[in-house]
């Protein structure tokens, strides 16, 4: 299995927060796709973070982001 990226991981990220707030769906089915093939993302939550767009996070409560 190979080892994931840091530098990609977050670049990845970043660009599918930036597709999602533009609602730019072309663009966020290619970031995903290249996504579903990165050996393993350590940090969900702070990808859920980087794409909330309504700054709610109702199933969690605040203190733990």
């Amino acid at each position: 299995m190979r080892t994931p990226d840091p530098d990609t991981q977050v670049s990845l990220a970043a660009a599918i927060a930036e597709a999602v707030r533009d609602r730019d769906e072309r663009v966020l089915r290619r970031l995903l796709a290249r996504f579903a093939e990165q050996p393993a993302l350590a940090d969900l939550p702070a990808l859920r973070d980087a794409i909330d767009t309504t700054g709610q996070h109702g199933d969690r409560p605040p203190g733990t982001r």
